[in-house]
Formats: C-alpha cells, structure tokens, sequence
C-alpha cells in the first residue's frame, strides 16, 4: 500500500453529527471522491486539448468519419 498523506477538512458541528448517523468509512468515501474529481478534471483537460489541437489545425478527422462513426453505433443499438 502506497503511504498515505494526511489532508485536513472541516465541517460545521451539524454535518458532523450527521455524519455520525451514518454507518460509512467517510474517509475512504473523500479519497474516492477526490480521485473521481482528479479523473473528471483530466478528461476535461485532455478533451480541451484536442479541440485545441483540432482548431489550430494540428489533427484533423478523416472525410466522412464521423458519419460514419454515428451509422455504425446506431447500427449496433
């Protein structure tokens, strides 16, 4: 196992009592949070990059790609 870091986070006294209710490991529940953010964030990043990338003329799509790109995945619904 990779060695942990501590991160500190505060709540206010009424949602910690809440959290108490709830029978769940809140820390792994924030890491898997945290890393799901961390994955949405990144994929913003890479697609901004390719429009990007495409706008400026560095990539291109091939003729007729995304017609067919779309018959083919109406094809296999």
């Amino acid at each position: 196992m990779d060695v942990m870091e501590i991160i500190t986070v505060k709540v206010d006294k009424e949602l910690k009592k809440k959290m108490k209710e709830i029978d769940i490991n809140w820390s792994e529940y924030i890491r898997e949070s945290i890393r799901k953010r961390i994955e949405l964030e990144e994929r913003k990043k890479a697609a901004k990059k390719i429009i990007d990338d495409l706008r400026s003329g560095k990539h291109t799509v091939p003729e007729g790609f995304l017609n067919k790109t779309v018959r083919e995945t109406r094809e296999n619904r």
